[in-house]
């Protein structure tokens, strides 16, 4: 395989900012960059071989500088929301940014992971290439305790699986709840919606929440409704009824964690399949949750080759543990991490193409 490297731009301090470029045997390629440690390109084949993109994003590194919708990011340190951005580690109370509406906290802050710059590395092999990106958060960075020591890689291979590992350690108790927020389409990032493809979840239950979407510490069954999606449903379908589920009317459609049957072992958590252009997305993670986010409110303009991404253009299948996980005992797993551990988790985005 080959990696391609190039300077992609500087970052606002003036580093420069490397962009790779991943290829296997068939031709399909994704790129990553370090700033962020932001994926920005996932080209992948059609059932008729035909290549097209399909993350959406820029075509340049100066949008991704400034809000941009969490396109491609390395989500962190927490991915996801924190009721009132309140926490407790050992009986002591911490309290991080309510950039969530001026309420909650959400996908660690201000100036989360994707706003940083990352030393990438990259690895050449046989059958599979990576790229390793590392940066160390501060102790008080965005309010969280520690030095957080981070390296993200992605690989690729020649199968098309994208697979993303996430690693961390700390010198202080902290929290520690990484993701990607890609936003998917499996018709190419200028297909349009997504209410055409069908998705697949493997989970009885969602953590229930509340109006500003924070969960209250239940679950609800999916059974009955939209959100039963064990069986996989169109998300068109899902989308034409969500006003008859209270759970959906406060998010306008799909944003939603989905706690997974098969607990943190390794194995299949979602699956995505659209018959138009025969690709197929399968997601494998040793995470004991996953949030569907199919892009209720997004509306940004001067995306790739000029698009203008709307409202359901994409969907984000986010592995996680569960949102406000430090607030609720009761959820599987912690995000908790102590000196002396390590935060060891991996994701695949497995992509075919077929009838």
């Amino acid at each position: 395989m080959a990696i391609q490297t190039k300077v992609w731009g500087k970052s606002p301090k003036g580093k420069d900012v490397h962009l790779f470029t991943m290829t296997n045997s068939m031709g399909a390629s994704v790129s990553v960059m370090e700033w962020g440690a932001i994926l920005t390109s996932i080209i992948v084949p059609d059932a008729g071989g035909n290549m097209d993109d399909v993350a959406l994003g820029f075509d340049s590194l100066t949008p991704y500088l400034g809000p941009h919708g969490c396109f491609g990011d390395t989500v962190g340190r927490f991915g996801n929301r924190i009721g009132k951005g309140q926490f407790s580690i050992d009986g002591k109370a911490y309290q991080v940014a309510l950039n969530d509406h001026g309420i909650n906290h959400l996908h660690g802050g201000n100036v989360g992971f994707a706003a940083h710059f990352w030393t990438g590395t990259a690895k050449e092999g046989d059958h599979e290439d990576s790229v390793s990106f590392h940066r160390v958060s501060p102790d008080g960075e965005e309010n969280y305790p520690g030095n957080l020591d981070v390296t993200v890689t992605y690989t690729w291979n020649d199968m098309c699986d994208l697979i993303i590992r996430y690693e961390a350690t700390t010198d202080k108790t902290t929290l520690c709840n990484l993701t990607n927020h890609t936003y998917f389409n499996l018709g190419g990032h200028k297909h349009g919606t997504v209410k055409d493809h069908e998705v697949a979840i493997d989970a009885d239950v969602i953590t229930k929440v509340d109006a500003g979407l924070i969960p209250t510490g239940d679950y609800m069954p999916v059974v009955g409704t939209p959100l039963d999606l064990r069986d996989g449903l169109q998300i068109g379908e899902g989308l034409e009824v969500y006003e008859t589920c209270p759970q959906m009317e406060p998010a306008g459609g799909y944003d939603h964690n989905f706690v997974l049957r098969k607990g943190e072992a390794m194995g299949a958590a979602a699956s995505v399949w659209h018959e138009e252009s025969g690709r197929y997305m399968e997601v494998l993670t040793d995470q004991p949750a996953i949030q569907l986010y199919t892009a209720c409110s997004l509306e940004i303009e001067g995306g790739k080759e000029g698009m203008n991404y709307g409202k359901y253009s994409g969907f984000c299948l986010e592995t996680q543990h569960c949102p406000d996980d430090p607030n609720h005992s009761n959820f599987p797993g912690t995000t908790i991490l102590r000196p002396g551990e390590k935060y060891d988790t991996t994701t695949i985005y497995a992509f075919r193409a077929g009838d």
